[in-house]
């Protein structure tokens, strides 16, 4: 692959939207990416794209991918189509990040992985991309808190309760991947199992507290179907027991708070909001001492200035992505990390439903 890496993205709108007020500024501030391409909403959108952005319009993820000069496909659109998007782009053999929640459901998101053996992929979960929780993460892996004997996360969001928009109304639809469960919950618990390792199984307990919800501006109550408060708790591999509780529809001043607890010590983890998007705020503790405020070293944040921003993460991820493409070891995760997060989910309704314990 040639230095400058060419991108398409699929969703990149001359009237805003997450592709370009994230991703763009994401890939500037990483730096080696080059936009090349685009698909739009429809040839009216993409010719207004092409002349915002200065990139050449396609009319379809099939002909974008195929490109000569695209080395990476990025799909910004919304949950229910990135499945026909992203094996457009596979079947091209052309690299792909796919943004969060990755598909529908697990089986959905199986398919697409299989579909891309051999290539290069990326998924938006940017939490693991986040400097603090890489330092978290090697907190616990060098025994700071000693062996784990339990974890607990508690975040909130205030959507899925609240007025929204009517273009979001899709997330209020249970079946339509982009829940609460996919993107509240599948964020907020994607580093928190990072930094413990992953759960052996689950029991859960869902509850659906806002049957209707306003949209703004008119006030009109449209129904919910999605759930909007979601208790779980599991096993971890050393046989430590993590509980978490992911509430909708609420507002509260810690927007993510994690604790683990271990036989050596224990962290203390809160951010105003997803640690994906807000810095948090890191304390420590070992043995019997107090809990004392800790300071990430330096190394761990590669873009300082950015700290503070919605897109002090993504730039992480974006600066891994690039590394990979040209060689290096993956620090993103892959489609294949977004199967096995599927399954959690998955198994989150199936225990919910049945009353059951489901073994992951």
């Amino acid at each position: 692959m040639s230095e400058t890496i060419g991108v398409g993205i699929v969703g990149l709108s001359a009237r805003g939207g997450w592709g370009a007020a994230a991703h763009l500024p994401a890939m500037d501030a990483a730096g080696g990416f080059e936009l090349r391409g685009l698909v739009a909403s429809s040839a009216n959108a993409g010719r207004a794209a092409s002349e915002r952005f200065g990139a050449r319009s396609y009319g379809s993820v099939t002909q974008l991918a195929g490109a000569d000069d695209i080395d990476l496909v990025v799909i910004t659109v919304k949950t229910p189509r990135h499945r026909e998007l992203v094996l457009a782009a596979t079947d091209a053999a052309t690299s792909v990040f796919c943004e969060w929640p990755f598909a529908v459901n697990h089986q959905e998101a199986v398919e697409m992985a299989n579909s891309a053996q051999g290539l290069l992929t990326f998924v938006g979960l940017h939490g693991r991309s986040s400097p603090a929780f890489r330092w978290i993460t090697d907190l616990v892996a060098d025994g700071y808190v000693g062996e784990v004997l339990s974890a607990s996360a508690l975040s909130t969001v205030s959507e899925w309760g609240s007025p929204l928009l009517p273009q979001a109304q899709y997330t209020l639809d249970r079946d339509q991947g982009a829940s609460m469960l996919g993107i509240g919950f599948g964020h907020a618990i994607d580093p928190v199992l990072m930094a413990t390792g992953e759960l052996r199984d689950v029991v859960a307990t869902t509850a659906l507290r806002h049957p209707y919800v306003p949209l703004r501006p008119t006030g009109k109550l449209v129904p919910m179907t999605a759930v909007d408060q979601i208790a779980i708790s599991g096993m971890l591999p050393g046989g430590g027991v993590l509980s978490a509780h992911q509430r909708g529809g609420t507002s509260s001043s810690t927007g993510f708070t994690m604790i683990i607890d271990g036989s050596e010590g224990s962290l203390e983890v809160s951010a105003a909001n997803h640690p994906h998007i807000s810095p948090p705020t890191i304390r420590g503790r070992r043995g019997s001492g107090p809990m004392i405020p800790l300071q990430m070293p330096p190394a761990y944040d590669r873009f300082p200035g950015l700290a503070g921003t919605a897109i002090h993460t993504l730039a992480h991820a974006y600066a891994g992505i690039r590394d990979e493409l040209r060689g290096a070891a993956s620090t993103v995760p892959n489609f294949g990390h977004a199967v096995a997060r599927h399954r959690l989910l998955d198994a989150i309704s199936e225990s919910a439903a049945a009353g059951e314990r489901v073994q992951l």
